[in-house]
């Protein structure tokens, strides 16, 4: 009688540990599988990306076959969304956040938090993930980016529809990820603002407001053989080839440094129609022109308590006002500067001129001064 009980303990002590570890292997295989629940495995069949936040700020990014476009208007920077892609592929779940102080994450989270949608090319049929057929794009992930965590390595997300929120991070990555899904669209746009094969250009014409002598136009007039005239007088300029097809080569990634959304309209007026410095125009031999015209930048002395006027002009940046996009930028004189060179440059003779170094006079030293 006595063993049969020390029988029925020991098994029912069995029984205990058995469930107990069904229970946690339950568990963490359940912990595992949400894991990845936000994760984008096959970003390949990424097609678009939604984000929208609670401020009414709206960004959709688009896969086309010129690459991705923001908001159906804007190429997207290529940068930008291949780590927005890593991002998704990498993204795991931490760990769930906690009994404690779950109601006051959601309460946060129902305030501010991003949306993110995700767009993919999924098959209707799929048997044993070996024969997929008929594909077509689906809605595959909705869920919520919230803040960050008190220690910053982790940022807080809830699926939709659902109650419970996770601290997700990237593996081997230290921070927070919220600020990777922006609703703010030039933080997605590519700031490319010239992208030409020299064998596109058919002509590309360079005024200068203030030395219109200096001014000129070049034409293809074969493969690789160009002409240039003067827009002053229509003379010829006895043409440094090499310098010609320097130029022309350098159109194939040109960039602008900032956006100016922060500029008042009267201000962007201001500038627009004040005296230019440069307008270049590239015309394409399907007929498209680019038109891009700069202007003088000052330096902002408002928040230095000095009115405009004070200051001098800002000699590494200037204003550039692009007409296909009507969109005024900032640009890098040392980007531009090669691009804007006046014709005298090119001409065979043209002989750059010597930089003068001017030396402060020292103060003459009386001898036996200076330590030893």
């Amino acid at each position: 009688m006595k063993k049969n009980r020390i029988a029925i303990i020991i098994t029912s002590i069995l029984i205990v540990i058995a469930v107990v570890l069904l229970w946690n292997n339950r568990y963490l295989t359940t912990l595992r599988g949400e894991a990845y629940d936000f994760t984008v495995r096959d970003t390949a069949s990424v097609t678009r990306l939604f984000f929208a936040d609670k401020s009414g700020n709206q960004v959709l990014l688009r896969r086309t076959d010129e690459g991705w476009k923001v908001n159906d208007k804007y190429d997207a920077q290529p940068v930008m969304v291949d780590n927005m892609l890593y991002t998704l592929d990498k993204m795991r779940i931490k760990m769930p956040v906690s009994l404690a102080s779950h109601n006051n994450v959601i309460t946060r989270m129902a305030g501010t938090n991003t949306k993110v949608e995700v767009y993919q090319i999924v098959p209707r049929i799929n048997l044993f993930n070996k024969i997929k057929l008929f594909p077509h794009e689906k809605l595959t992930k909705v869920f919520f980016i919230g803040d960050v965590t008190q220690d910053n390595t982790g940022t807080y997300v809830l699926k939709e529809g659902a109650d419970k929120a996770y601290i997700v991070h990237l593996h081997g990555f230290r921070g927070f990820i919220s600020s990777r899904f922006s609703t703010n669209q030039e933080d997605w746009r590519d700031h490319k603002i010239l992208s030409h094969d020299i064998s596109d250009i058919a002509s590309l014409k360079l005024e200068f407001n203030n030395d219109p002598k200096n001014s000129f136009v070049i034409n293809e007039k074969g493969r690789y053989s160009y002409e240039m005239k003067r827009l002053s007088d229509g003379s010829n300029v006895d043409i440094d080839t090499i310098r010609v097809l320097n130029l022309l080569t350098s159109f194939g990634d040109v960039r602008f440094e900032a956006f100016l959304s922060d500029i008042t309209q009267q201000r962007r007026d201001s500038i627009i129609n004040s005296p230019y410095l440069e307008r270049l125009s590239i015309t394409t031999k399907d007929g498209k022109e680019d038109v891009i015209t700069t202007y003088n930048m000052r330096i902002d002395a408002s928040a230095f308590g000095f009115t405009e006027n004070d200051w001098d002009d800002d000699p590494d940046h200037k204003y550039a006002y692009i007409k296909n996009n009507d969109e005024l930028v900032m640009i890098q004189e040392f980007a531009f500067g090669k691009l804007l060179k006046p014709a005298e440059y090119y001409d065979k003779n043209y002989v750059a001129p010597k930089r003068t170094i001017y030396i402060e006079e020292m103060e003459e030293i009386p001898s036996g001064t200076l330590p030893r």
